[in-house]
């Protein structure tokens, strides 16, 4: 049975059933895919809109506030291509029957968690103990 056929459209994953059985795992699949796709077509249009903006604009302050509206716009792709990069790693742990499992601890990270974060690589309780000793070395 393909993953398509089983999975309906309004499925949410729920506690009460096995943790990253076949519906969970089409579903993150489907929710970083389609999450995927989104931040590609947005980067497309920034694109396209930055090649039809570069024009010479005479006014001195225009010419500024339109380059540092430019540069804030290529920082947010910059940091959209690091996102895909994670979204890519969270596709290649599901293919390796890794995902939804905290690379410190091996346990299962929270279906809630995993819902608003689909590329949360830590349960919450590591990703803040992780937290904390990045703050406690950044203050040395």
């Amino acid at each position: 049975m393909k993953p398509e056929s089983f999975l309906p459209e309004d499925y949410q994953p729920a506690e009460d059933e096995p943790f990253m059985n076949e519906r969970q795992v089409e579903y993150f699949r489907r929710k970083l895919l389609a999450w995927k796709a989104e931040i590609l077509e947005d980067n497309r249009e920034t694109i396209e809109g930055l090649q039809e903006g570069a024009r010479n604009i005479p006014d001195v302050t225009d010419r500024a506030s339109e380059e540092t509206d430019r540069a804030i716009e290529l920082r947010t792709r910059d940091r959209q291509r690091k996102l895909v990069s994670k979204i890519d790693a969270a596709l290649r742990r599901i293919d390796e029957g890794e995902y939804g499992y905290c690379e410190v601890t091996g346990e299962p990270i929270s279906l809630k968690r995993l819902d608003a974060r689909p590329i949360a690589t830590m349960s919450l309780e590591a990703q803040e103990r992780h937290e904390r000793r990045e703050k406690v070395h950044r203050d040395d």
